[in-house]
């Protein structure tokens, strides 16, 4: 999906959303906001069949949704092939039951494409990250056609600027942090800040 905006300067921005899953959305929103071209980074429910999901129905299992995020970026500054280096180094590609400590469906990996380039993108991108055989297990990460997103409450939003303290004990008592910081380095792990 792709959005032309002229701004009141004259400038053009290409504004594009892409939407992934890797487990607990609060995890999801900060590694990819500290990227220029980033306009923002939406924590929601994706996925699914069912309208308006709560975090209540989706975190227990009563929906066919995922949580995810939706990312708004400005293609003209980054790409999404970018987009999809920074995924990968956000999550345990090779565990489709979950992530870490949030275990079901509901906590899912998914790249979720909007159109054919990023089907094509993604599954390059895929095939690419299992041939380096950097994980001993198989990339298992489904790549679906998006459905609609829905954003999360306002209270989930950002949350690791919300209440940080909170949210790192949450990603390092998980063991997300260390699982990162073990397949990719102590900076990528220290982009989840």
């Amino acid at each position: 999906m792709k959005f032309i905006f002229i701004l009141s300067i004259g400038m053009v921005m290409a504004q594009e959303k892409a939407i992934f899953a890797g487990g607990c959305f609060w995890c999801m929103e900060s590694p990819f906001e500290s990227n220029s071209g980033i306009i923002s980074a939406v924590s929601g429910y994706s996925g699914g069949e069912e309208k308006d999901p709560t975090y209540e129905q989706v975190a227990y299992g009563k929906t066919s949704h995922t949580e995810a995020v939706e990312i708004t970026y400005d293609s003209e500054l980054i790409s999404y092939q970018k987009l999809l280096d920074i995924y990968w180094q956000t999550f345990d590609p090779t565990d489709t039951l979950g992530q870490f400590g949030d275990r079901g469906s509901h906590y899912r990996p998914v790249i979720f494409y909007a159109n054919e380039e990023q089907k094509k993108l993604a599954e390059t991108s895929k095939k690419t990250l299992q041939e380096s055989k950097r994980f001993s297990k198989d990339i298992i990460v489904p790549i679906l056609p998006a459905k609609k997103f829905w954003p999360a409450e306002e209270y989930h939003q950002n949350y690791y600027k919300k209440d940080p303290v909170h949210y790192w004990k949450y990603r390092k008592g998980s063991g997300r942090h260390e699982f990162l910081k073990q397949h990719w380095g102590k900076d990528i792990a220290e982009k989840g800040q």
